[in-house]
């Protein structure tokens, strides 16, 4: 299959691309600067420049392809001002492929995040999360989904709220920032509050299943860790860089304060189930273990 990848060489995507093209896949990779497209040649992808507000560079790459895995985010957290500019390109871009792929039977893999559902961990069965900061994400995958009814084979991987490779990454990668700059590992509130997680590479053998099996309109949870406790793995990031390690108030972290104080555990029991989807690498806290001073 030639699959058109956004975000084709961040930190998922260049091992979401390395597991396609190691399964029999091509890759059209769309690339926003000459050292982006460097290194999707470098990987084995063909590159497609343009960044995703180029609306009509996404037409053409989807016009190229036989099936889109979603990946690219802007990832700018400074402001609520700029996030919310954020989920706007995304949203306008999943709109702009989604439509460009009604009644093709092509399958269209989005990103999505886990749901945060009180008082248990959530599963695959729960809707989107559609109101907070990045609500706006849940209320463009959610449409997506919904094109399964206009011939597109639509799914949305669930990622949780860290994906890690080699210690960095995520909502972890981000504590790790925050105490580099401020000279403390912090995490807010009482820190119980837990956080699931996936190792990269685990994530990309999920996006890949999707990609191939999925059935139109399906969501499906990239989980390997349920839940972290995030006092746990502020005292991880705390040892590894020799700072003193400490509740902050939610206020530190931004427009992500709000996220970061929500206990938002997370099953792939299903997914494990109809997958045959069995994560194989370091789980978060060993992982943060590779953080280096």
């Amino acid at each position: 299959m030639r699959v058109f990848v956004t975000g084709g060489t961040g930190l998922i995507g260049s091992a979401v691309v390395a597991e396609l093209l190691g399964n029999g896949h091509t890759v059209l990779a769309l690339t926003r600067s000459d050292a982006s497209a460097l290194a999707a040649e470098a990987a084995g992808a063909e590159p497609l420049r343009g960044a995703l507000a180029d609306l009509d560079v996404l037409r053409a790459g989807v016009a190229q392809a036989d099936g889109v895995i979603h990946l690219a985010f802007a990832n700018d957290f400074s402001s609520p001002d700029a996030l919310a500019k954020a989920v706007a390109e995304e949203s306008a871009a999943i709109a702009a492929v989604g439509e460009e792929l009604v009644g093709s039977d092509r399958p269209f893999v989005t990103v999505s995040g886990t749901p945060q559902v009180p008082g248990r961990a959530s599963t695959e069965a729960d809707p989107a999360a559609t109101d907070g900061p990045v609500g706006g994400r849940g209320l463009a995958v959610t449409a997506a989904l919904g094109l399964a009814s206009r011939g597109v084979r639509s799914a949305a991987v669930r990622l949780p709220r860290t994906v890690h490779n080699e210690g960095t990454g995520g909502f972890a990668g981000l504590l790790t920032e925050f105490a580099r700059r401020t000279g403390v590992s912090g995490y807010p509130g009482d820190g119980a509050q837990r956080w699931p997680a996936v190792h990269a590479l685990d994530a990309a053998v999920l996006f890949r299943l999707a990609l191939e099996l999925a059935p139109a309109g399906s969501s499906w949870h990239a989980v390997a860790d349920e839940g972290d406790k995030v006092r746990d793995i502020a005292a991880v990031i705390g040892r590894r860089l020799s700072l003193p390690v400490e509740s902050v108030p939610r206020e530190t972290y931004g427009p992500l304060g709000q996220i970061f104080a929500n206990d938002q555990p997370s099953s792939s029991a299903h997914t494990r189930q109809a997958f045959g989807w069995e994560p194989k690498h370091p789980g978060l806290l060993e992982d943060l273990e590779n953080i280096q001073p």
